[in-house]
């Protein structure tokens, strides 16, 4: 894979969730290769320190159907209606034991992980059509493979979105769209601080049969530093978005950290009650 700053010429990128990690980092990077990136953020504040920074940033926010569609809009507008790539990487993690998520909580999950990355992606695939190309990458997760406990919420959007895009492949062949799957462990982010945010709005915990475990949940969430071991930084998941961008043959899924590739062979490998064991294990069953 060639990682130069090689021009990409007038290719246009749309990146979701860039106000910090993954997103910001990538469209940073991606503006240095060449290309024309579109780094959006749901707070106008983010917007204006983005564009500060130099990058061309608009408002979307991925629970307003508005929001999307005016972004995509203004979008197409400023490139005379190409749009070369979409990268869906905005979302959140909503902690908590399955038993103590409200429908208003999982709603939440789905609206920001699920619901507005499909309404943003079926925005501009007509417009894709219409070019006869473009490549459109979803940012899942190692628990769009694999379930660990205390992350319900997360796992059920990350497996749907895992789902969504198999079906949007199948979908689309034919027609020089390529659909990829990036499925990240664990990156320096500030995922963590989100997470802590929609734990606070959602989880009772005193009154949850959980919460002596809700005690380490929340030192977890608050832990400055990597949380857990083989944590990588944003660069590693721009590796496999560069490839997905710009291979001629993009790969249909991209594991990053160690633990993606380890679990998704143990999903393969092992008894499902074996494997049970493990992933409480490795998602501290509470503990981290």
């Amino acid at each position: 894979m060639v990682l130069s700053s090689t021009k990409r010429g007038d290719s246009t990128i749309l990146v979701t969730g860039c106000s910090s990690g993954i997103g910001l980092h990538c469209a940073q990077a991606l503006q240095a290769r060449g290309w024309r990136v579109f780094a959006t953020a749901r707070q106008s504040a983010d917007v204006a320190r983005l564009q500060a920074e130099g990058l061309e940033s608009l408002l979307l926010d991925l629970r307003d159907s508005t929001s999307i569609q005016v972004a995509v809009a203004d979008i197409l507008e400023r490139t005379d209606g190409r749009l070369d790539a979409l990268f869906n990487n905005g979302a959140y993690g909503q902690p908590g034991a399955v038993e103590d998520l409200s429908r208003e909580a999982m709603r939440e999950q789905f609206e920001t992980n699920l619901f507005g990355t499909l309404e943003l992606t079926n925005q501009v695939i007509p417009t894709m059509r219409r070019q006869g190309s473009g490549r459109i990458v979803f940012n899942s997760s190692i628990l769009g493979l694999v379930a660990f406990p205390y992350r319900g919420a997360y796992v059920a959007s990350k497996f749907a979105l895992e789902g969504l895009a198999d079906a949007l492949r199948l979908e689309l062949f034919g027609t020089g769209i390529h659909i990829c799957l990036i499925e990240p462990g664990p990156i320096l982010s500030r995922f963590r601080d989100n997470a802590h945010a929609a734990y606070q709005r959602h989880i009772r915990a005193e009154n949850s049969p959980h919460r002596e475990k809700y005690a380490a949940t929340e030192a977890r969430l608050l832990k400055k530093g990597p949380a857990a071991p083989f944590t990588l930084p944003p660069e590693a998941v721009l590796k496999r978005l560069i490839h997905a961008l710009e291979s001629p043959r993009p790969r249909v899924r991209y594991p990053v950290t160690v633990p993606t590739y380890l679990f998704a062979v143990l999903r393969r490998l092992l008894p499902t009650r074996m494997l049970d064991a493990i992933l409480r294990r490795a998602g501290g069953e509470g503990r981290r």
